[in-house]
């Protein structure tokens, strides 16, 4: 898998993070960018955690809908591709 390509025009800030020996030792052995397989890390748990955010404040039209959806059913049919197969 090739590396994502950044644009020059990105701002970089220069940090310092604490990590494991172990973890620096392998991901150098195996010649990664550590900074970008950091910043990698780190958006992925900008996404999970603004994932888990929307859930919790959508709970209740979350719930709402479902509630709907038990009482009334779906408002289209289930497609003939997705029907129960009769045996």
């Amino acid at each position: 898998m090739s590396e994502p390509k950044y644009s020059q025009s990105e701002r970089r800030k220069r940090t310092n993070l604490t990590v494991r020996e172990d973890v620096l030792a392998e991901a150098r052995a195996l010649g990664l960018n550590t900074s970008r397989a950091a910043e990698a890390g780190i958006e992925a748990a900008i996404r999970e955690e603004k994932g888990r955010r929307w859930v919790e404040e959508n709970r209740e039209a979350i719930e709402a809908h479902n509630r709907r959806i038990e009482r009334e059913g779906t408002l289209l049919p289930t497609p003939w591709w997705a029907q129960p197969k009769d045996e």
